[in-house]
């Protein structure tokens, strides 16, 4: 591969993480008593909990959601990641990555 294509496929992976990082999931849990923004690099951009959809007596259930809605963004977030990914994975493999 070519300098100028190493160059080429390093500027694309540069925009695609920009992309990534303004790409924001939106995931709820608890019927929207917990909102999760998340971008598309696995940053956890806002959390959000509803006080007129929880029951502060019962914190396990908060937490339960909270736990649920983060570990569905985050899922969310790595599968978008790796579906931008896919096209440059091949050029990669021509680097010696």
């Amino acid at each position: 591969m070519s300098r100028f294509d190493q160059a080429k496929l390093l500027m694309k992976a540069r925009k695609l993480q920009k992309e990534l990082q303004k790409t924001i999931i939106t995931v709820q849990a608890g019927d929207g008593a917990v909102k999760i923004e998340i971008n598309g690099e696995q940053k956890i951009q806002k959390i959000n909990i509803d006080p007129e959809a929880i029951n502060l007596d019962d914190v396990g259930q908060l937490e339960g959601w909270v736990e649920d809605a983060v570990k569905d963004a985050i899922s969310q977030s790595q599968k978008l990641a790796a579906e931008k990914m896919q096209p440059l994975m091949g050029s990669l493999g021509n680097l010696g990555l």
